[in-house]
């Protein structure tokens, strides 16, 4: 007769064998009508009802006075106005391509300091407050003295997309470093990941998630910053953008472009949100086992 004895090693494999069973769970690729009931249709329904109530706001008189608020009509027009005249995608582009460009090089500048700062007791000593005091400043306060630096030009445009970007990307990559478990970095010095070897391939990967964060953040202040710098900073010689048009909306008291400039700002910033950072958060998490992919 067959022995039914089992060892401790045994019975731990099948304990752990049982549990990632019941952590795992089908994947495959969703179908179309599960990707239009739980992605698209809920921002399409939350649209409906802003357009459902703003139109009832006119409608119903509540407000009546077309110069404070346009109906959904007016601005629609404008927005194809723009789009037949061919001026709407040279807006989005003379703003878009300033603040991605202006958002590379803060990821240039920000990430060593953010490495450094992690890394080297006496320079967070020294600079880490200063980058946490910056990143709680307003972005437009450096919209007056980049003017009197450098003139209005876009070297002032990218000077305050850098001075409101780069404390953010700088502290989310601090904040990252700071939550990688010591054990990591051990183990890289036992296989001889020291120095830049050690930051490459151990340190910035642990940091990833945090450092993610601290980039959609450094995004976010540097379409704000430039946003600022358009309105405040306007020149013929700069061409118009997004903020440009916003400031030549309010110039003319047309308030159904001043919608169409908000509109088109809002609509940048998601599109850059679900195109670019979503999905590498996505992928961060699920690298991590901390997302199922469905």
């Amino acid at each position: 007769m067959a022995s039914t004895d089992t060892t401790p090693a045994q019975d731990a494999g099948s304990v752990e064998a049982g549990l990632d069973a019941l952590e795992t769970t089908a994947t495959g690729r969703a179908s179309l009508r599960q990707t239009l009931v739980n992605k698209v249709l809920p921002p399409v329904i939350a649209i409906a009802v802003v357009l459902v109530v703003w139109q009832g706001l006119i409608s119903f008189e509540i407000v009546d006075n077309p110069s404070k608020l346009p109906s959904p009509g007016d601005v629609w027009h404008v927005l194809r106005q723009s789009w037949l005249e061919g001026t709407l995608l040279g807006y989005i582009w003379t703003s878009v391509s300033r603040g991605l460009l202006g958002f590379c090089f803060a990821l240039l500048i920000g990430t060593p300091l953010g490495l450094l700062v992690a890394r080297v007791k006496f320079v967070r000593a020294a600079i880490g407050p200063i980058l946490s005091g910056l990143q709680s400043l307003p972005s437009v306060a450096w919209v007056p003295p980049a003017v009197i630096w450098l003139g209005l030009n876009n070297s002032m445009m990218y000077a305050v997309i850098l001075l409101g970007a780069v404390p953010s990307i700088a502290n989310g990559l601090v904040s990252g470093v700071d939550q990688v478990p010591p054990l990591f970095l051990r183990a890289g010095r036992t296989m001889g990941a020291t120095g830049l070897k050690g930051t490459w391939h151990i340190t910035l990967p642990a940091a990833l998630p945090g450092y993610v964060a601290g980039m959609k953040q450094g995004w976010a202040f540097s379409w704000r910053s430039l946003m600022a710098a358009e309105i405040i900073a306007s020149f013929p010689d700069l061409g118009v953008g997004l903020g440009q048009l916003l400031e030549n909306a309010r110039t003319a008291s047309d308030m159904a472009m001043v919608f169409e400039a908000i509109l088109l700002i809002l609509f940048v910033g998601i599109a850059i949100d679900l195109l670019v950072f979503s999905p590498l958060e996505r992928w961060v998490l699920r690298s991590r086992g901390l997302l199922v992919r469905s």
